[in-house]
């Protein structure tokens, strides 16, 4: 898994039957700054750029594999790769995931599912989010699931069906606050509880018609460079003012979610499952809610077991993408497999 936020590559080796999961090894590998700078601006590139990098993520992440389960010890039968998104228009029929499965399943000699999104946006999706049917499979217990990675988005039932959706920017908006100062996030979030609130910008942030639109609906990088951070940069605060206000904005659209949905139990995970003061704010914000931030092998990398499962119900042909989550016509099974290899 390779999320928005440019952490690195997360890694989850896990023993997957259809009565449930069992996590081996996981492991975050850190992306070399070449790496993060080109991931971060390859939107602007040219097409033989934008090419030649999908290829090289790939051998990239294969060589990343490789080493992971050297150093490990232990044996894969089968990979699967959310890829690294860099365009999301699914209501232009585009989402785009780098890291070539090809590529992939020649370092690794293991047969590969990738491009998981494309499926369903071409049969009218959303093609996210596609982790729900992991929360369906594995977490139901809990009345919904909140995953605050780059953005933050949710999945709960609702009349028989699971419903998800992005609910705004999260880490990325977080984390690009938090390089003004030299830093990679903000730990704790400390610096933003250092912040004073400004109620004039959060006012802007919850006035993006993003907020006002029913699901489906996602969001993309597009989105946040065009709409959310041209509000951001107008502004001559403080960083830990703009820290304090932008993690407000983002416990407060959650909230407003999980209000609205009567939403009793609640789990959390993703990097900003570790932000301290956005999980504050979120539960004085949403008293009528439990809120469970769980071990942090499962805050970490509970989307790479979902990518596993999800490669799982693809090599296995059943269903792994939710059309009432996505908008798409039909549920669907996504996933590219790359990699059928001679047996001798």
């Amino acid at each position: 898994m390779s999320g928005t936020s440019l952490d690195g590559i997360d890694l989850a080796l896990c023993d997957i039957d259809d009565h449930g999961y069992n996590v081996v090894a996981a492991e975050t590998v850190p992306y070399p700054d070449a790496w993060r700078q080109c991931l971060s601006t390859l939107e602007h590139a040219t097409a033989y750029e934008y090419a030649l990098a999908n290829v090289e993520l790939g051998h990239y992440m294969g060589k990343t594999i490789v080493s992971f389960l050297k150093r490990k010890n232990l044996k894969a039968e089968a990979i699967a790769s959310h890829g690294h998104t860099i365009f999301h228009q699914p209501h232009l029929g585009l989402t785009t995931q780098i890291g070539d499965g090809d590529a992939i399943a020649a370092e690794t000699g293991l047969p590969v599912v990738s491009n998981f999104r494309t499926l369903d946006v071409a049969l009218g999706g959303q093609g996210a989010p596609l982790v729900p049917i992991g929360d369906e499979l594995l977490f139901g217990q809990y009345d919904a699931c909140l995953n605050l990675g780059g953005i933050a988005n949710i999945s709960y039932r609702d009349g028989g069906r699971r419903i998800a959706y992005d609910i705004c920017p999260c880490n990325m908006a977080l984390n690009a606050l938090a390089s003004r100062l030299g830093l990679d996030y903000d730990p704790d979030g400390s610096n933003a509880r250092s912040g004073h609130l400004c109620d004039a910008l959060l006012f802007k942030m919850n006035a993006l018609p993003y907020y006002s639109q029913q699901p489906p609906k996602s969001l993309g990088k597009e989105w946040y460079v065009s709409e959310f951070r041209p509000i951001i940069e107008a502004s001559t605060m403080p960083v830990a003012d703009l820290l304090c206000t932008v993690t407000h904005h983002i416990a407060g659209q959650i909230a407003r979610v999980l209000m609205g949905q009567g939403i009793g139990t609640l789990l959390v995970t993703g990097g900003g499952a570790f932000n301290s003061y956005l999980i504050d704010c979120l539960r004085e914000m949403s008293p009528q809610t439990q809120i469970t931030v769980p071990d942090a092998m499962t805050v970490n990398y509970k989307e790479a077991i979902i990518f596993a499962l999800l490669g799982y119900l693809r090599l296995t042909g059943k269903v792994n993408t939710l059309a009432s989550v996505t908008g798409a016509k039909c549920d669907s099974i996504g996933g590219v497999l790359s990699g059928i290899f001679n047996a001798q």
